[in-house]
């Protein structure tokens, strides 16, 4: 492999992929002498020299004794040394000095072996005296310290005082906050910032600021939790100063939440209290309420009644349709504009259903008397025109008309009318009168007195902006 050229002259011709092999092979184990080295020095004891006299122990016992003479609790050990072995004889008050006069004895040069006869102290005298001396120097280190927790107590009441004083404040809270319980949380929120703040500066005075990661951390896990167990609360807090900025309805307002309707008494920081037609109390939570489907049915005065009434099969169905809506047109409690209207809605198996509509005004007229007294009245004038409103009609039928009897054939007959006989009736007849339709102020008059009795917190604010981008009117 290699050519007598390279023999000759000394030197030996590689590729290049062979002298970058060689070079890490020789850099891996130059590398791997210093690492063989340290680990046999870390594993191998420092050897113990061969010869030893009196003056090497006696230097060595004196450099130990004074080193425990200048540590308390250690200055009653009996050290002695001999041929590089130190004994420790004695009492201590605590197995942790003990521990401390063998590290301490390792460290010194020359030393070979320790010999650790140290006791620990038994007798009550001796264990509580220096329990005593620690006790009156930490009190003599707390009163050293009362001048300086006095400043930094007063330091904290200051900026805290501050943020009160600046939590205090209308204008800028008032201007910038949409609403009332806005700017009560963000004042709030002013006088947790401030009383964090004097906390720190207080806590840098003592120059315990190290306290303040062990107490952050510990806020930290006691708010994850208290969070997973009022979650709930929280999610209706939450909902609740959203409501209270978007304002999808004011006091007294009609409403229709999920299934539950009725006029609202208040919005509270956890739910929304409404009273039924009935007079009872429904608490919807602000979480529900926020995440539902929202009907206001008073933000538009202008409000649509329809009903359904169901005329035979037979009969002249677009002369129905406009005596009905000639009905509900005459009437005072219906608004010209809009306009009422009429239609068919369905066939059914023995009549056909009509639909009839009329607009009212919320403030001046009950919705629900409106609709009964049209209702009323348009029945009653397709009645007098000769209009029927069958009730549901079953039919038998026989497999041969022979087991029909003659008699009930001719009683079918003769049940039947003829509607060509039928004189015909004025297309327009005469309407009836409206009874009183207008708007119940009874319950409109308990829901202030609620409002007023209560007393309890209410964050719906009349003369906010309102979601639908005008506000509510009131009757």
């Amino acid at each position: 492999m290699f050519s007598k050229k390279a023999f000759s002259t000394g030197r030996v011709e590689t590729p290049a992929v062979g002298k970058l092999l060689m070079l890490a092979v020789v850099t891996c184990c130059l590398a791997a002498v210093p690492r063989q080295a340290a680990a046999q020095s870390e594993t191998q004891p420092a050897p113990i020299a061969a010869e030893t006299n009196a003056s090497d122990d006696r230097a060595i016992q004196r450099r130990i004794h004074g080193i425990f003479e200048e540590l308390e609790g250690l200055e009653k050990i009996t050290v002695s040394v001999k041929s590089g072995v130190v004994t420790l004889q004695g009492t201590v008050a605590e197995a942790s000095l003990a521990n401390q006069a063998r590290e301490l004895a390792e460290r010194v040069d020359g030393v070979v072996a320790i010999r650790n006869e140290l006791q620990e102290e038994t007798a009550l005298e001796e264990r509580l005296v220096p329990a005593y001396e620690r006790l009156q120097a930490r009190a003599f280190q707390a009163l050293n310290y009362i001048p300086l927790v006095l400043v930094s107590g007063a330091l904290w009441f200051l900026v805290s005082f501050v943020g009160y004083l600046v939590a205090g404040l209308q204008w800028p809270w008032n201007r910038l906050a949409p609403n009332a319980f806005i700017a009560d949380l963000l004042r709030q929120i002013i006088r947790i910032v401030f009383f964090i703040i004097g906390i720190v500066l207080a806590l840098d005075v003592l120059g315990a600021t190290a306290v303040i990661g062990t107490l952050l951390g510990a806020a930290g896990i006691v708010g994850l939790a208290v969070g997973f167990a009022v979650r709930d609360t929280v999610e209706n807090y939450i909902a609740s100063i959203m409501l209270s900025i978007r304002q999808p309805f004011s006091p007294k307002d009609f409403v229709k939440i999920e299934n539950f309707e009725g006029s609202v008494i208040r919005l509270t920081s956890r739910a929304t209290i409404l009273m039924e037609m009935d007079g009872n109390h429904i608490r919807i939570p602000n979480a529900i309420v926020f995440k539902s489907t929202i009907i206001n049915y008073t933000v538009n005065p202008q409000r649509r009644f329809t009903f359904e009434l169901g005329v035979d099969a037979d009969s002249e169905l677009d002369r129905a349709l406009q005596i009905g809506l000639e009905t509900v047109a005459l009437q005072d409690f219906v608004l010209k504009d809009p306009s009422p209207d009429a239609w068919i809605d369905r066939v059914g198996d023995s009549n056909v259903l009509l639909t009839f509509a009329g607009w009212i005004d919320q403030n001046k007229t009950d919705f629900l008397r409106a609709r009964s007294e049209a209702m009323r009245l348009v029945k009653q004038a397709l009645e007098s025109s000769g209009f029927s409103l069958p009730e549901p009609i079953y039919r038998l039928r026989f497999d041969s008309d022979a087991a029909l009897p003659h008699t009930l054939q001719e009683a079918g007959k003769q049940a039947v009318p003829d509607r060509k006989k039928q004189p015909k009736r004025p297309l327009t007849p005469k309407a009836g009168k409206a009874k009183a339709t207008d708007a119940d102020k009874d319950l409109e008059k308990r829901i202030d007195e609620e409002r007023m009795a209560s007393g309890s917190e209410d964050l719906l604010d009349e003369a906010a902006p309102k979601e639908f981008g005008s506000n509510s009117p009131q009757s």
